[in-house]
Order: C-alpha cells, then sequence, then structure tokens
C-alpha cells in the first residue's frame, strides 16, 4: 500500500485538503491526510477547502476559528485556505484559478534559479600584472 501512496503522491506540486463545513469529524481527519502529504509529497504545496459554504447553518459545525487554530498547529505550511460551494459552484473557480496563479509563480521563479545556474556567471580573480597566473595565492 505504501508503494502505491507513495507513486499517487510522487510528483504532486499541490494538495487540496478539504472538508465539510457542516461535519466536525470531517475536519478532525485532516491531520491523518496532511501527514500523509508532508511524508510522500514533500515539496507540494498545501491548501485548505472548507466546502458547504452554501448551507444556511446558523452556526456552522467548523468556524473560521478552527479553521486558522488548524493552520497554526501545521506550523505554515498551510499556504491559503477558501471556502466553496460545490453546489453552486461558488468559490471553486477562485480557488483554483488562485492556486493555480501561485503554483505558477513559484514555478516561474524555480525555473529562474534553475536557469541561472545553468547559464549563470561565474565570478573569477582578475589576474594580476606581473605575477605568475599559475599561482593562486
Amino acid at each position: 500500500v505504501a508503494s502505491i501512496t507513495s507513486s499517487y503522491y510522487k510528483f504532486a506540486e499541490a494538495a487540496i485538503l478539504v472538508f465539510a463545513l457542516d461535519n466536525a469529524a470531517s475536519f478532525h481527519s485532516l491531520s491523518q491526510h496532511m501527514l500523509e502529504i508532508v511524508t510522500y509529497a514533500e515539496n507540494a504545496k498545501i491548501y485548505l477547502c472548507g466546502n458547504k459554504s452554501d448551507l444556511e447553518v446558523s452556526t456552522p459545525q467548523v468556524t473560521d476559528s478552527d479553521m486558522e487554530a488548524f493552520c497554526e498547529q501545521c506550523h505554515s505550511l498551510i499556504s491559503s485556505t477558501y471556502k466553496t460551494s460545490c453546489k453552486t459552484g461558488e468559490g471553486v473557480e477562485e480557488m483554483f484559478r488562485d492556486i493555480a496563479t501561485h503554483l505558477v509563480t513559484l514555478n516561474r521563479s524555480r525555473f529562474e534559479l534553475q536557469a541561472l545556474e545553468q547559464h549563470g556567471f561565474k565570478i573569477e580573480a582578475a589576474e594580476e600584472e606581473g605575477r605568475d597566473p599559475s599561482c593562486i595565492c
């Protein structure tokens, strides 16, 4: 099972932890999923998404402060948090657009650094007149 799990996560750039705002149990199971992501996709950016924002429940089982506390417990491993409704589509497109923009920006920076390393410049000491060029001291 571990080899299947590691293959599934191997080249992941991002992971979205989704839970239902009206189901505290789904929220409390996020820690286990977080552990898997950190173990098998150590470089993936992690996003937290509370779904069912369309529900007209006066007090949701999972509050904004619960989400903030979870992010704090994860020591800044959560890149962003979102609230969506898959039923109405509210916030879904915005979430994916935001994540895509974030990943493109990160990858662009990474590719620019790789290009600099491959095609970068070398700093060499200037040769002084009257000095033996074979001597590096």
